[in-house]
């Protein structure tokens, strides 16, 4: 819900912008640079700090895709960044796979002669 309400803030500023510079004043010209610069900020505060705070701790949306031939086995929190861990039978290993905000620094463990689904 609160991802919802962020971008109907942005666009909201945008359709403000646009109506306040562009209409009222005439400026149509700088009403479009300052409606795309507004959307451009809006886009990259979302990607790179708001989208996993917002999943956290606001109950937003987020969706991340498993490999192909690959399979999930837990994922887990670390301040605000989330940690995935999945397993490839094909090679036998573990992955744990970071997601931080914007994707910018990602860590990545792998654990080979990994084998957690048999028992020993």
């Amino acid at each position: 819900m609160v991802t919802y309400f962020y971008w109907a803030l942005v666009f909201g500023l945008v359709a403000a912008a646009l109506i306040l510079i562009g209409y009222k004043l005439q400026e149509w010209k700088v009403a479009a640079i300052t409606a795309a610069i507004v959307l451009v900020v809006g886009l990259g505060a979302y990607y790179f700090h708001f989208e996993q705070v917002f999943v956290k701790r606001y109950g937003g949306v987020m969706s991340v895709s498993v490999p192909e031939g690959h399979l999930h086995l837990a994922a887990t929190w670390k301040d605000d960044n989330l940690w995935i861990e999945n397993y490839d039978p094909a090679t036998n290993t573990c992955h744990f796979r970071e997601y931080s905000r914007g994707n910018v620094l990602e860590g990545r463990v792998t654990i080979k002669n990994c084998n957690p689904l048999l028992r020993r």
